[in-house]
């Protein structure tokens, strides 16, 4: 089943290569400087499925691919955008220990949002609403109708301005695109794929835990002897609501 998404965004031209790096720079001494949610970071007894770790079996990016992470210029302000990239260097530093061989690449800023293969854009789109309560949502499209994306964006809500929260919403929506659901049940800083309990107040999660790596671990061995259909009901989006829980074996990090 195919499943095709098309977006709009407005800006004016791509970041210069100095800020680029100065931008890189500023992120890997504050990932380095603070707390950051690693496989060496602590271990946990066991990752239970539906306790401390959400499941899997959703949108994914490709084995061994490059991702080109790129930022809606229009939709956020230069001091945002290192709180948008911490958790994608915080993904990607896990690049080995989750299994996957994915690697998220910033790209720079864009006027418009990418439907190349393998891209990402982080944008604003109004995805709020009362029944669900989610403040961001990951929209895929799937160039071959599988579970593989072929691009895909996060959306974060326009009423969604602290900069914390904004990392804890990358952070979850790129679980979403290493195939974790969501887990609003687990335990709460076990997993990224908890959701912010308010829309303004930070959880405090800016990248994966080791049960997230565990499961993404678990997500690409299996991806690597079966891929699935796309997700059928999904409208190309994940962010929908909980996710019912089909995996409740317990995981050992190593």
């Amino acid at each position: 089943m195919r499943r095709d998404q098309h977006y709009r965004g407005e800006g004016s031209r791509l970041v210069g290569a100095g800020l680029h790096r100065v931008i890189v720079l500023f992120l890997f001494i504050g990932l380095f400087a603070s707390p950051v949610f690693s496989q060496n970071a602590g271990k946990l007894a066991a990752c239970n499925a539906g306790e401390r770790a959400p499941a899997f079996g959703f949108w994914t990016w490709g084995s061994n691919t490059r991702i080109d992470v790129y930022i809606l210029e229009a939709n956020f302000t230069p001091e945002e955008v290192p709180y948008l990239l911490k958790p994608v260097l915080l993904w990607d530093a896990e690049w080995q220990s989750t299994g996957s061989g994915v690697r998220l690449h910033y790209a720079g800023t864009t006027s418009a949002a990418r439907e190349c293969r393998n891209c990402l854009t982080i944008m604003r789109a109004p995805v709020f609403n009362q029944k669900t309560r989610h403040g961001s949502e990951l929209k895929a499209y799937s160039a071959d109708g599988t579970q593989l994306v072929t691009y895909a964006a996060i959306l974060l809500d326009p009423a969604l301005t602290d900069s914390q929260t904004l990392t804890n919403a990358v952070a979850h929506e790129l679980g979403h695109s290493f195939g974790l659901l969501d887990c609003y049940n687990c335990k709460d800083r076990s997993t990224v794929m908890n959701k912010l309990k308010r829309m303004n107040q930070s959880n405090g999660m800016e990248g994966p835990t080791p049960c997230d790596i565990a499961q993404v671990r678990r997500a690409y061995k299996q991806l690597g002897t079966r891929v699935s259909q796309s997700p059928i009901g999904i409208n190309a989006s994940v962010d929908e609501g909980e996710e019912p829980v089909a995996d409740d074996t317990p995981i050992v990090p190593r």
